[in-house]
């Protein structure tokens, strides 16, 4: 899943960047708020994390515009701002979440985790599930049947991508922008590398097979 990271203390973004790649996510940061409009108008998250004192332009601006534009991508907001009216004025902006500075890095996570169930309709808060493959959500734990399975990172953020669009083609770029990141070289077989690597072990040994290639269009994630 792709976060697009609108903060100016470097910091806080460092902290905040190398976490969520540690986690699997692909992983943007800007440092100011027009950097911030920007990309969100013009690339596909599937979440913001968004402060609110920028330089350039502030992060209620940038929230309304995004808003304005028809932008629906949920959006945290991160601030020291504290109060209730400030909390109040972040979520009736076009905020999804508010969490003030500081923070524990652990509630960051699982607050964007809530925001992307939501965003996506995932029915259980904890886990994914297609047939008798299960994602925990929380663990990180693969299993297909009674078998335990060991995804690399890549792996699993690609296997967590394709089950959040279940029964829904996705596309080579679309995998790309959003297991890695825009910057990625959208010619290299690293997508068809690791979608043959998922296959061996997900679906070698195991019935029905739930990875599926459809010619011309991408891969989709369903039953036989």
């Amino acid at each position: 899943m792709r976060i697009l990271i609108v903060e100016d203390d470097k910091t806080i973004a460092h902290f905040i960047e190398k976490g969520l790649k540690e986690e699997g996510f692909a992983v943007d940061h800007v440092a100011n708020g027009e950097d911030g409009l920007h990309m969100a108008l013009t690339e596909p998250y599937d979440a913001a994390i968004l402060d609110i004192m920028l330089p350039k332009l502030d992060g209620l601006t940038v929230l309304q515009r995004m808003r304005e534009s028809g932008v629906a991508t949920p959006v945290l907001i991160l601030s020291a701002k504290r109060s209730v009216d400030d909390r109040v004025k972040g979520l009736q902006s076009g905020g999804d979440d508010y969490l003030t500075k500081p923070f524990a890095f652990t509630e960051l996570v699982a607050r964007i985790r809530a925001l992307l169930r939501r965003s996506t309709g995932t029915a259980n808060p904890t886990s994914l599930s297609a047939a008798d493959l299960t994602i925990d959500l929380l663990t990180r734990e693969v299993t297909r049947g009674a078998d335990t399975i060991e995804l690399q990172p890549k792996e699993y953020a690609l296997l967590e991508y394709l089950m959040h669009n279940k029964g829904r083609v996705v596309t080579k770029t679309m995998i790309i922008e959003h297991v890695w990141n825009y910057n990625f070289d959208p010619e290299t077989n690293v997508v068809e590398a690791r979608i043959c690597r998922l296959r061996d072990k997900i679906d070698k040994d195991h019935d029905p097979k739930l990875i599926h290639t459809i010619r011309g269009a991408g891969y989709v994630l369903k039953k036989d």
